[in-house]
């Protein structure tokens, strides 16, 4: 399985148009959304300014980008190719495939965050403590494993022709309903109580509680933890359903 997580990791890093989009993407939505807003008004609901806020918020919008875009199109197209049916052939186990290709996207996303975080620091002269940093860099990393699970699920669901659309509707409505773009304390009544279920919402929300000197809340773990069963799981049956069709 590691030989397999080593290749995944190489064919990601080279390619250019998905290392673009996954890293300097989010830097630069940064720089844009941020140059103009005020070091001291606060965030609606938060302790946060605008800056603070979304160095978490685009932070894990690359991460979202590294590993849900990557994932779902590469095994859908994987599939087509014929590349997952000889995979079979080998020693390699269901499982071990799964999580391959979840931990090898979880690795790329470790320079979507780290230059985001630089960009933060250089431009905006975004401070926090170095324990902050190093406890953003580490939720925002094993947040993104959940949207890998749901990557490797949507690849296994769409074939190679429809992945993209349906990715691209899921990608844009957990970002934006999740809180990644806008505030959620912006949207009316109703749709915060929906934003707050979603697992990006408790993604942004690990970051968030941290750069105001918490530990991330519960509520907010366990949303993830849940989605990532859930996703995972999902993941590994539509796994073992496509080897029996085939």
């Amino acid at each position: 399985m590691s030989t397999l997580v080593k290749l995944e990791i190489t064919r990601t890093l080279r390619n250019k148009k998905f290392m673009f989009f996954s890293i300097l993407y989010p830097s630069m939505l940064y720089l844009i959304i941020a140059s103009g807003a005020s070091s001291s008004d606060k965030v609606d609901g938060t302790n946060l300014t605008l800056q603070n806020f979304y160095v978490v918020a685009m932070a894990s919008f690359g991460a979202l980008t590294a590993v849900l875009m990557g994932n779902s199109e590469r095994i859908a197209k994987e599939r087509e190719k014929g590349w997952v049916r000889q995979l079979r052939l080998t020693s390699l186990p269901g499982r071990g495939y799964v999580l391959a290709k979840i931990g090898s996207a979880a690795v790329v996303t470790l320079p979507c965050i780290v230059v985001v975080f630089i960009v933060a620091a250089l431009a905006k002269d975004v401070r926090f403590d170095a324990w902050q940093w190093l406890a953003l860099t580490g939720v925002i990393w094993a947040g993104s494993l959940v949207f890998a699970a749901l990557g490797v699920a949507i690849g296994y669901i769409a074939s190679g022709d429809a992945v993209r659309p349906i990715t691209m509707i899921i990608y844009f409505g957990l970002s934006i309903l999740g809180g990644l773009w806008l505030p959620t304390t912006s949207f009316p009544q109703w749709l915060q109580n929906i934003a707050e279920w979603l697992p990006t919402h408790a993604y942004a929300g690990l970051g968030q509680a941290i750069e105001v000197g918490n530990a991330p809340h519960i509520k907010d773990v366990a949303i993830l933890f849940v989605y990532f069963v859930i996703f995972a799981g999902g993941a590994a049956w539509l796994y073992r359903k496509d080897t029996l069709k085939a």
